[in-house]
């Protein structure tokens, strides 16, 4: 009998996906486990799985069309099998199942379709005499025609001071752009976030961290390791241990109930071609500093190839951006659903700061903390802040 393949749901926020590319085609033989297509889903491109054995008899998406989560995408069965009885059949439950909308839209008359240019005779002569160029004035009459009307309404006469008048075209430019259709990635963000924003009252709070002891720690530090450690890592690695200390920082609004997570999950925003992607790393306050170096250069490197998987990066208790290495001082970062919480980090800035009554050259770094006010007050995000600000400017607190 034969079996339909429908789009599956390959992660919590799909809800459409885009066929990158068939590895069967119709007629091939096909076995539980072979992986039929590529799918491109908001997050990255997965392998779409085959759990039935038959023979490959329709596919209904071409490489490169979006397909929402739930609709057929193709048919496994036995050769011979009536394709078209099982597609009229799928065809009527999705009628029955959906409202019918009809909106007539009035057809525009667009003379661009007509490569022809069409003109009135007396028209083209005030044009020939005037050097008028119609190709730019939209003409008024039957089917797109210009008349004298339209050459009147788009020139305008320009007098020079010599009482010789000039004419010239009203438009002197022409608008133009570019569309091309948002992919998945971008839907999501842009749904997430905006839920995220509206939903929770956010609101913000800005420290400035002195970060003359962490560049000397961390430059200590590489002379002996052997994995090159960046102060990302040692953000991660102080607001993992924050985070310990300031459970309701770690905590979730889920509706009806507040959870505190135990666990402490870390989101990294990592920028790519179509957005952003925030891999995880878990359990960041158990890990070294070498751990996490490794590990985000890793995720990055897969959310870039379009490689990560669910498991990496399903389960964020907290999230940061850092945005610092593009020369950006200071920012505010939308709450990264289901945080409470989410760390915005600029670069690191030198400035002279007072030091022992002196004015000294220093090196400052801002983080602002985005706060969903329905879990986190102003106290408890300050306190957070403070903790955050002894770790990194005493960074030999971190590997206690």
């Amino acid at each position: 009998m034969a079996e339909i393949i429908r789009m599956p749901k390959m992660s919590d926020t799909m809800e459409e996906g885009i066929i990158s590319s068939w590895l069967k085609k119709v007629g091939d033989k096909v076995n539980s486990g072979d992986i039929l297509a590529e799918v491109e889903t908001d997050k990255a491109t997965m392998e779409l799985e085959s759990y039935d054995d038959g023979i490959l008899l329709h596919i209904g998406v071409k490489n490169g069309e979006s397909v929402p989560v739930n609709d057929v995408i193709a048919i496994i069965g036995e050769k011979g099998e009536n394709i078209k009885e099982i597609l009229k059949e799928e065809e009527t439950k999705e009628e029955e199942t959906k409202e019918e909308e009809t909106i007539t839209i009035p057809e525009i008359n667009d003379i661009s379709k007509d490569k022809r240019l069409k003109a009135s005779p007396l028209a083209k002569k005030i044009a020939e005499e005037k050097g008028i160029n119609l190709t730019n004035i939209k003409g008024s009459g039957d089917g797109g025609r210009i008349i004298k009307k339209d050459i009147e309404e788009n020139t305008e006469i320009i007098s020079t001071q010599n009482s010789t008048n000039i004419i010239l075209p009203k438009t002197i430019g022409e608008e133009s752009f570019d569309e091309v259709p948002i992919s998945q990635m971008r839907k999501t963000i842009s749904k997430r976030l905006s839920e995220s924003k509206f939903s929770s009252p956010h609101f913000y709070i800005t420290m400035e961290i002195n970060m003359d002891n962490c560049i000397e720690g961390r430059k200590k530090i590489n002379e002996t390791s052997e994995v090159k450690i960046s102060f990302n890592d040692i953000i991660i690695k102080a607001t993992a241990v924050a985070l310990r200390k300031h459970p309701m920082i770690n905590s979730s609004y889920l509706e009806d109930k507040l959870r505190t997570n135990h666990h402490i999950h870390i989101g990294v925003a990592v920028a790519v071609k179509d957005g952003l992607l925030v891999p995880i790393i878990k359990f960041a306050d158990n890990k070294s500093l070498s751990h996490i170096s490794l590990e985000v250069k890793n995720l990055a490197n897969k959310a870039k190839n379009k490689n990560l998987q669910p498991s990496d990066w399903e389960g964020n208790t907290f999230t940061i951006s850092n945005l610092g290495m593009f020369g950006i001082d200071e920012f505010t970062a939308i709450i990264n659903p289901n945080d409470s919480c989410i760390l915005a980090v600029g670069g690191i800035k030198n400035t002279p700061i007072i030091k022992n009554g002196e004015i000294v050259p220093g090196n400052l770094m801002k983080v602002t903390l985005s706060c969903d006010h329905r879990i986190v007050d102003g106290a408890s995000g300050s306190a957070f802040l403070q903790t955050l600000k002894e770790l990194i400017e005493d960074p030999i607190k971190i590997l206690v």
